[in-house]
């Protein structure tokens, strides 16, 4: 069949926090695809530019009147080609002319588009016949930092992983289970409870970090109990949120502690070791690669992953190689702009040993295409909260692609864990 770019139509949609963004359709003589953009709340200093001056309308104006004359009539099969077309029409090296939200959603709706004309789901089409393994979910049970309104722990996300199930459904159904025991918790915890959740469906409850530790342990040890296998969990300390570079420490205003990059590595191989953490995220500011890499030498086993270390760019990814800095990296298609260049990222990392992370973003559609994207790029780990509607979006698509692959399907080797 053929997959020609006829037509390309943006417009202006809305994210699960309520704020604009960008939406496209990519129309091909026999097929059809759509992607919206999503945002990040704590979001890296090397990430690319969302959107042009002006915003969402802007970045709409610039798909009609750029982008869609000059990808018409190119051949959707041909990722490269195109997403190689949005960077030369862009002209910068941070996508500041079209807005790296405008590229991803193109770059992702011409994906769709192309597998859409040869009748193929995105994973088929991106992945082939090796397409068959499926991601761990990794679940934000509680909120805090960044993320959370008024009283709340200073460390971002308390995540629950479920590593030893032994398909998406059951560790689908662990992490659902967590978070409802552990609103259970917390009602008899805090009188003044009233259920409120962040805009990834974490809990935010006005208690301390290592409160909040007790609860997320008890609740993945009794999970774990009842479904008969392990339910581990780990964090995401968005440390780069509480680095105060005029002191050159790090601010937890809830405990009202600081602590330099030496009592910080210290506190966390603690709690590594006290709480059997399997994932720590972002355990240091942005540019501390040294850091990174003592935590990442000293805790084991356990994943260290890079989000703002990396931003999913492969000159820092290449950087954190060198030095041995952290063993895991999230993919966050978004903040570099196509599916070329997130490819070139994950296929790095994954020669090199790096635990590969798919990613939602705090502020996201019901877009289900990074779902798809883990299976085809075969990332072990899937970010995407428990609850909340953009996060069931992605959690369904995975359990329908389990579905479709019948007994092909298998859940990925986690390796350090």
């Amino acid at each position: 069949m053929s997959a020609i770019i006829e037509d390309l139509i943006a417009r202006k949609i809305f994210n699960s926090r309520g704020e604009e963004t960008i939406e496209v359709d990519v129309i091909t003589t026999s097929g059809f695809g759509r992607a919206s953009a999503p945002a990040g709340k704590s979001r890296g200093k090397a990430e690319v530019a969302y959107y042009p001056q002006g915003g969402v309308d802007q970045a709409v104006k610039k798909v009609e009147e750029l982008i869609a004359p000059e990808l018409a009539g190119l051949n959707s099969d041909f990722q490269e080609e195109i997403d190689s077309t949005l960077h030369e029409i862009d002209g910068t090296t941070n996508f500041k002319l079209l807005g790296g939200n405008t590229a991803f959603a193109v770059s992702v709706a011409n994906a769709e588009a192309a597998a859409n004309s040869h009748g193929l789901l995105l994973f088929q089409f991106l992945g082939g016949n090796t397409a068959n393994t499926l991601p761990f979910p990794l679940g934000n049970t509680i909120s805090g930092g960044r993320h959370a309104r008024g009283k709340a722990p200073d460390i971002q996300e308390y995540l629950a992983l479920p590593h030893g199930a032994e398909t998406f459904m059951e560790a689908a159904t662990a992490n659902d289970q967590i978070h409802k025991k552990i609103g259970e918790v917390l009602k008899k915890k805090d009188k003044l409870f009233s259920g409120g959740k962040s805009s990834e469906g974490a809990w935010i409850a006005n208690i301390g970090n290592f409160d909040a530790f007790e609860v997320i342990s008890k609740a993945c040890e009794e999970v774990g109990n009842e479904l008969d296998f392990e339910c581990g969990f780990g964090i995401d300390v968005a440390a780069s949120s509480l680095w105060k570079e005029k002191e050159k420490k790090y601010f937890y205003p809830r405990d009202g502690k600081k602590r330099d990059s030496g009592e910080q590595l210290d506190f966390l191989l603690d709690l590594i070791e006290k709480y059997h953490l399997a994932y720590v995220e972002d355990p240091f500011h942005e540019e501390d690669f040294d850091s990174f890499a003592k935590l990442t030498k000293k805790a084991k086993p356990c994943l260290i992953c890079g989000d703002d270390l990396f931003t999913t760019n492969n000159e820092r990814l290449n950087h954190g190689i060198k030095i041995s800095a952290a063993n895991a990296i999230i993919i966050k298609v978004n903040q570099i702009g196509t599916l070329t260049d997130a490819l070139e990222t994950i296929e790095n990392a994954q020669r090199h040993g790096y635990t590969t992370v798919m990613s939602h973003r705090s502020g996201d559609t019901c877009d289900w295409h990074i779902a798809q994207l883990a299976v085809a790029f075969k990332c072990p780990l899937i970010k995407t909260g428990v609850v909340e509607g953009a996060r069931i979006a992605k959690i369904n698509e995975l359990l329908r692609i389990e579905h479709f692959l019948g007994n092909r399907s298998k859940m990925a080797d986690l390796g350090l864990i």
